[in-house]
This record gives structure tokens, sequence and C-alpha cells, in this order.
């Protein structure tokens, strides 16, 4: 791994900046570059060719910027894209990168959270389509060790870019989901927010949601999950550099990343554009 490197973080767009905010909470001293592809969102009505075409385009933009630990701050990137990266491009492209997702970790956290092992996973068409969380919780815990329900929220994505966080329209759609949710399983205990834009909903997601019932921020975990996986491996954590900077980067108008990284991060950010290879 090249000396003095940098953890990179991406997504298709804002949402990261969840995942963002909690990693440098619990690690501030390590130096970020946060790299979102807003040119290009949202990925999660994108085939699976697509969004692995263009995760790729962003590892090797992050992998130029010096990063050699990256994590896919994005669930559509983590179930289309991740184990095709890691599996073939990674050994082409350097064998010491390090390209982690926000799935495995999210799973590997349910047998501590959830009492019944009744668990909801509200997230994109996409990373429901792709049934990767059922894939991932089979692989970990075996066949029928949980009753996962999988539910796709496609308003919500939008409310969150509008920044429509409260009022009327937002809590109908977020109660019609939330609805429909523990009507196919009123035994849920659980809930995962599998997509980074759905924390900004919290709110309102409580408000239409049994008290009994927790809700799970993907944040935190994958945070926890950085900081043990840097733990576990010495010879990667001892070559990251630490000065505490974060630098944003994204695909379209830096003012217009910049006005929504506000409302995502509750502060101020100067942010500058890139490009990918096809945008």
């Amino acid at each position: 791994m090249k000396e003095n490197s940098t953890i990179g973080i991406f997504d298709s767009g804002y949402g990261g900046l969840t995942v963002l905010k909690e990693v440098v909470k619990a690690l501030p001293q390590y130096d970020y570059i946060y790299l979102g592809d807003n040119a290009r969102t949202p990925y999660g009505t994108r085939s699976f060719d697509v969004v692995y075409s263009y995760t790729k385009e962003a590892v090797g933009k992050l992998y130029e910027m010096g990063c050699r630990l990256i994590v896919l701050a994005c669930n559509t990137a983590s179930a289309k894209a991740l184990r095709t990266i890691q599996q073939r491009d990674i050994p082409e492209l350097d064998s010491s990168l390090r390209v982690l997702g926000v799935i495995r970790p999210s799973v590997e956290h349910l047998a501590s959270l959830s009492k019944n092992r009744h668990v909801g996973i509200l997230a994109t068409n996409g990373t429901v389509r792709s049934n990767s969380y059922l894939l991932e919780v089979e692989k970990l815990y075996g066949v029928g060790a949980f009753q996962i329900t999988q539910l796709a929220c496609p308003m919500w994505v939008p409310l969150v870019e509008n920044n429509e966080l409260k009022g009327d329209g937002t809590s109908y759609f977020v109660k019609k989901y939330m609805d429909e949710l523990f009507c196919i399983d009123p035994q849920i205990d659980t809930v995962l927010l599998a997509c980074t834009h759905y924390p900004l909903l919290k709110e309102v997601i409580r408000e239409h949601t049994p008290a009994r019932v927790r809700l799970v921020e993907q944040g935190a975990i994958v945070a926890e999950s950085l900081r043990q996986y840097l733990h576990r491996h010495p010879e990667i954590d001892d070559k990251l550099s630490r000065h505490g900077t974060i630098e944003y980067y994204t695909t379209e108008k830096a003012e217009l990343f910049e006005s929504m990284a506000e409302v995502f991060l509750g502060e101020k950010v100067s942010v500058s554009h890139t490009k990918l290879i096809s945008n």
C-alpha cells in the first residue's frame, strides 16, 4: 500500500455523507476524500452492468487521488459492484488496494440488534432486486436464521434530495411504506435503513413505526466496522495519513453539491468538481 494513503468514501450522490459524518466522528484523525457521482445519480434504478461500470470508474478515480482504502458508502454500489471489483479488478489494478462496502457490516450487526430475528430492510429498488441482504444473511447465519422482509421505498430519496424532510407529503409517503412493511410482517422488531439517504427521514419514520421497533442507521455501524478493520490490519492502518482533513469532490456542479451537503452534514463545506471516464 502506498505510504501516506487516504481513506476514500464513495457514493452515487449525497447519501454517503451520512456515513462519512459517522466515520469522521469515530476516526477523526485520518484524512478523507469524498466522491459523489451526482451527475449520474440515482444508481438505484440502473442495471448491474451500469452500476458496476460507474463504480469501477469511481474507484479508479479515488485510487488516482491517493486512496488505497475505499468505502463504498452506497448500498446499490455495494450490492451490484463490490464483489466483482474485489475479485476481478483489484488484482489487475493494485493488489494492495482495499475496497469495502456497507452491506456486510450491517448484516454482521443484525444478530445483536434483533431479539426475535424478524428484520425489515428498507432500501432502493436496485438493492432490493439484488437480494444482496438476503444472500449475505444466509451466508453468515444460514438459511432460515432470520425472517427478512425487504421493501423498496422509491419516493424517499427524491424527498430527501428536495429537502422535503417534513410536512404532509413526506409523512404520507413514509407512512405508506411503513404500513406496508408491517402488514407483510407484524413481528418485525428491527428495521434497517439500508439507504444512506434515509437517516434524514428518521424523525418522520419514527412517528410511523411502533415504539417497540428499533430503527437502525448504517453510518455508525460502518464507522465501527472500519475501526475494527483497521485494528485487525495494522499493516494498512500504519500507512494511512493522519491530518484530520476532508476533501469533497462531485461530478456535478460544485455549488449544487455544497448546498445539499449542508443539509446532510449540518455545516458548509468546500467542494471541487471532477470528471469520471464517461460523464
